[in-house]
């Protein structure tokens, strides 16, 4: 079977982070659709995950293609043990918590929402705006949150995705102050240029890789996760095309380093909603996409969530996640 390698081939040897690239990198043709082909969930049917009508992604972008027969990497052991091997995962999604909502949340516009100007404070690796960002936009964690503060907009009209971090409206959202933000064409493979953040850490779009409602209720989450760590060395791999940390110690995991769930482990005992989790960190597993909480998996904020049912994947701990092979490092 192909590795995630073949996806990413060369393209993303990049100039020295905050650099900015020509243009965006492309993935090279990957032969994972043919593994798509023999799934049979309507999601892989319907050639990938899809929000609005419109797919996150082609079928054989990273993020929706399997890694149960990569290879583990030949630093996984010591990637585990600096998450923490005697730690657990954490469903960092949900519903509320004192009041204050639990996940990422995102939401859809069609061709008539106003597009409304956006500044940023790392203008130099931002997609200028404007940005179709209605006024009552969620924002993560509440409209107070001092948090990331991640807002999500899918524009259903032309399938583009637009995400900001640190979102602040301006006079009542005719306009937005955000410290990052990009665009992405969710019919496209294309990058973020080398060296460039996005409205994460790694470079990456932030719903691609989030736990949804609608799909575990459906029974089966077709991607791969996002999920976050303390401790990330200085570099990246594709689909990631930002580090963002000064260590170089290779001990630590870099930004992009994709993760799953070991075959051995069994999700049989756990609720349903945990269950599909579980199976999807097996099959898909989970990238490293930004500094924070050891093992802290990304979902959407939806008050129909059981948070106790969540709680499940609680009991999985570090030391049963490998990493596996999917490209080489990029260094800064």
């Amino acid at each position: 079977m192909a590795t995630l390698a073949a996806l990413v081939g060369t393209a993303c040897a990049a100039p020295p982070p905050h650099e900015q690239a020509p243009g965006s990198v492309h993935l090279a043709p990957s032969s994972f659709p043919s593994q798509v082909a023999r799934a049979s969930s309507v999601w892989y049917e319907a050639g990938g995950p899809a929000v609005g009508g419109c797919q996150l992604f082609p079928a054989d972008n990273p993020w929706n293609t399997r890694v149960d027969s990569l290879p583990v990497h030949a630093r996984s052991a010591d990637w585990v043990a600096s998450i923490g091997a005697s730690g657990h995962v954490h469903p960092d999604f949900g519903t509320f918590w004192l009041g204050d909502p639990i996940g990422i949340p995102f939401t859809t516009v069609g061709a008539g929402q106003t597009k409304v100007p956006v500044s940023f404070d790392y203008a130099d690796e931002s997609d200028p705006g404007p940005y179709p960002i209605p006024t009552n936009a969620p924002i993560e964690g509440g409209a107070s949150s001092s948090g990331d503060r991640h807002v999500i907009v899918v524009d259903t009209s032309d399938c583009t995705l637009y995400e900001m971090w640190s979102a602040y409206p301006v006079g009542g959202g005719a306009a937005w102050e955000a410290g990052s933000g990009a665009v992405f064409d969710l019919s496209s493979n294309a990058l973020r240029p080398a060296g460039w953040t996005s409205a994460d850490a790694a470079g990456l779009p932030v719903l691609a890789g989030l736990v949804r409602y609608d799909e575990v209720q459906a029974g089966v989450i077709p991607h791969a996760l996002r999920f976050t760590v303390s401790r990330s060395q200085r570099g990246y791999i594709a689909p990631a095309t930002h580090f963002a940390s000064s260590s170089t110690d290779q001990t630590r995991p870099p930004m992009g380093a994709r993760f799953r769930l070991k075959a051995s482990y069994d999700c049989s005992s756990m609720s349903t909603e945990a269950g599909v989790v579980c199976t999807a960190l097996k099959e898909f597993g989970m990238i490293v996409a930004d500094n924070g909480s050891n093992w802290y998996i990304s979902g959407e904020h939806d008050a129909r969530w059981d948070d106790d049912a969540l709680g499940d994947l609680k009991a999985i701990p570090g030391s049963a996640f490998e990493a596996v092979q999917t490209g080489p490092i990029t260094t800064g």
